[in-house]
């Protein structure tokens, strides 16, 4: 330690204090050491000057929460002598009791990664990657110039959808000042289909919050596009429903049935995929509920006055004798359960499909009940916080700045440049603003097109908290703590921030009366003292203390809401049939998100670039899959190059003949593509926004699978890194 944290340590916590702080306990899996409550006054030393807490040859473990994505896992991370050596679920956490998906193992990989943003920068020009050090104390004289010169709306935040601490003060911020409200965006929440399952739950039952299935009571599921074994929501926590509803009760198997177009992981480990055609899922659930209420006898409901089977079989391929076998297999469940999500909301009419779907589950009268469909109780921490904002809210930001309306734009989290397609005019209007203050921890698009790069912690060197909306059946907020002193000179972007605000002083710093990230998450969290959690303490800090060893807060019963039936079904329900950008002849684009990279933030991960594709086994690249009998009509075979065309772009792509898939559609997985984000990363695959256009749902959201392309052939081939056996897959030879 330096002189003054060894100064700070030794007269105001003892050795002994700080270790009854850290929370010690038979039962306890994990401690909090020498990252804790003092850890903002420490700086990184070598190992020969650890900490007095630390010992040579022993591990120190560190609850905390896992950002690869917006669920929200709970982790432990083994430390020795200061330094992070590996990442396990935290079998505590109600979200993934003690599991890890393998981008949260890569969390060490963000950590640990060369390419890195060392510290504070000014960039000579945009794009020039001429950087010019700064020190800190510029850095947040830049912020507050920025937040105190320009007129409240010329004021703009675009966060990403981790860190909801950071959404909170922001929020806070911007309502001092009179501002707009920040936008949060995520691509990853795009391919969920969050805005079309939020707005359907508005709808239906008047809460706008993502719904809750309770997948492992279930007996029958029917799962309408939601990939929830690899990127849904929250996959490992589904992971776990999928387990309990397949082998959690004896003498009872539950059945999957997936109704997509494209063979996912979940398609693949379910009883039946339905190869359905991209857009008419919600077609195909109307329909259906029309049948399981005729073979349930009564009045048929008012929301299915309107079904047409006949035209229901045309628009989705189904036969009628299969959608009336199916229809059988739902109507006789115990517990039947629907599920809308991902590539079945990510169309033109995917509000409508989302609402046909928990229809179908009013209509069987599982709502609130096990195996059924519940809605999250308001979490009482910054209760207002939006699950994500929407492509048109993101459009609308962006006509702004083509107007010259925005003077100051701030990103944290998200890389607009990566993650939106090209059509929507992001980076033509991204010219028009004076200042763009990007905090990412790395060298991605945005932060190159950015003035100012004021690098943000990685996770592990993090504090903060992140609510559970999607992935427990208990009320819950995942704590972050650093693991770690930080590595580089990064700082956080909430100390940046509430530094900017005390240095404006005034009103602002009056309403933000906060020195450092720390102080306000304990005054945020100080409500939870009184809300009967699992633990509780008399005070914030002997809270805090419990907090940071258990890795975040939570109810010790299940606490959900049920979703009231009456609205679902007496409105008349109408499901029209989804646009496309494209000639009625192209095929279907059905870009979907890799479970590996994610949003492609883990792109610079070699262990993820490494790890092969659970559908495919390619490594270190993306491709195009196309139907065998689709690509013979193509002359097309595997590791062919192609162009891929839609009506707003062209790329080139590498063949990968997938027989999982229908002849009519082709798939592309998002998360390659880069032109920055580091060595692992850049100049490497494609990325399939290129090709997308801005059509939206109801929701405001993008139809990401509304888009048709032609294909040509380029002459040229580009084979792919992959495990699998072609004798395997196709019976050849070689």
């Amino acid at each position: 330690m330096g002189e003054s944290a060894t100064k700070y340590m030794s007269d105001k916590i003892s050795r002994r204090d700080f270790l009854k702080l850290a929370g010690v306990g038979a039962a306890a899996t994990a401690v909090l050491t020498g990252c804790g409550p003092a850890s903002r006054y420490v700086v990184r030393e070598p190992y020969t000057a650890m900490p007095e807490y630390t010992y040579n040859g022993q591990s120190t473990y560190y609850a905390t929460t896992c950002r690869e994505c917006p669920a929200g896992c709970g982790i432990i991370v083994r430390t020795m002598q200061g330094r992070a050596i590996k990442i396990e679920g935290n079998p505590n956490h109600p979200v993934n009791r003690g599991k890890t998906c393998a981008r949260g193992q890569t969390a060490l990989q963000g950590l640990y990664n060369p390419d890195r943003m060392q510290g504070p920068v000014r960039q000579a020009a945009r794009g020039s990657r001429n950087f010019e050090a700064l020190d800190w104390e510029t850095a947040i004289g830049v912020i507050q110039d920025a937040l105190k010169t320009n007129k409240p709306d010329e004021i703009a935040f675009l966060l990403g959808l981790t860190s909801d601490h950071l959404f909170d003060l922001v929020t806070d911020l911007v309502v001092q000042l009179g501002a707009l409200p920040p936008l949060r965006y995520g691509v990853l929440g795009m391919f969920e289909g969050r805005a079309a399952l939020s707005k359907a739950s508005t709808n239906l039952f008047g809460a706008p919050g993502l719904p809750y299935f309770d997948l492992g009571e279930a007996d029958v599921t029917f799962s309408f596009g939601a990939n929830f074994l690899e990127t849904w929501l929250s996959p490992l926590a589904y992971t776990r429903g999928f387990a309990a509803m397949r082998q959690g009760h004896p003498g009872r198997r539950g059945y999957l049935v997936q109704f997509e177009p494209r063979m996912s992981q979940t398609a693949a480990v379910a009883d039946e995929w339905i190869a359905v055609k991209p857009g008419a899922e919600g077609l195909v659930a109307h329909a259906l509920g029309k049948l399981v209420a005729e073979l349930r006898g009564g009045a048929l409901p008012p929301a299915y006055t309107s079904v047409d089977i006949a035209a229901a079989v045309r628009a989705s391929g189904i036969k009628e004798e299969e959608l009336h076998r199916l229809a059988g297999i739902f109507a006789k469940a115990a517990r039947p359960l629907a599920i809308p999500g991902g590539a079945a909301l990510g169309q033109t009419n995917g509000v409508e499909t989302a609402e046909a779907v928990l229809t179908l589950n009013a209509l069987i009268g599982n709502l609130g009940q096990p195996g059924g469909v519940f809605l999250t109780s308001a979490l009482p921490v910054h209760a207002g916080t939006r699950p994500a904002s929407t492509l048109s809210d993101v459009s609308a930001l962006v006509e702004r700045m083509k107007a010259g309306r925005v003077k100051a734009l701030f990103v944290h989290g998200v890389n607009p440049l990566f993650e939106l397609p090209p059509a929507l005019g992001f980076a033509d209007a991204l010219e028009n603003i004076p200042l763009v203050l990007s905090f990412a921890s790395f060298p991605d698009e945005t932060a190159m097109q950015a003035d100012y790069i004021f690098p943000e912690h990685t996770s592990l060197e993090s504090w903060g908290y992140q609510k559970i909306i999607a992935g427990s059946d208990t009320l819950a907020i995942s704590g972050s703590q650093p693991v770690v002193v930080p590595y580089y000179n990064t700082r956080s972007t909430a100390d940046v921030l509430l530094a900017a605000v005390q240095a404006i002083g005034g009103r602002l710093a009056a309403a933000l009366p906060f020195k450092d990230e720390v102080e306000y998450l304990q005054n945020a969290i100080l409500g939870l003292i009184k809300q009967n959690g699992f633990y509780t303490a008399p005070e914030i800090k002997a809270f805090w203390a419990q907090w940071q060893q258990y890795g975040g807060w939570w109810k010790p019963e299940r606490e959900l809401d049920t979703p009231p039936a009456d609205r679902a079904l007496s409105r008349p329900l109408s499901v029209p049939y989804a646009e496309y950008a494209g000639e009625s002849d192209d095929l279907h684009l059905l870009p979907y998100a890799s479970p590996l990279l994610g949003d492609g933030n883990g792109a610079n991960r070699p262990w993820l670039q490494e790890t092969p594709d659970p559908m495919t086994t390619v490594m270190w690249g993306s491709w195009v899959e196309i139907h065998p009998d689709t690509a013979d009509e193509l002359g097309l075979h595997d590791d062919d190059v192609v162009v891929i065309a839609s009506p707003v772009g062209a790329m080139e792509a590498v063949v990968y003949r997938y027989p999982a898939i229908r002849p009519d559609t082709i798939a592309i997985p998002f998360g390659q593509g880069h032109t920055a984000l580091g060595r692992y990363a850049a100049g490497r695959g494609v990325n399939p926004a290129i090709l997308l256009d801005v059509k939206v749902n109801a929701a405001g959201d993008l139809a990401f699978a509304s888009t048709r392309v032609k294909i040509t052939r380029t002459g040229r081939q580009n084979p792919l890194a992959r495990m699998e056996s072609r004798l395997g897959v196709y019976g050849e030879e070689k």
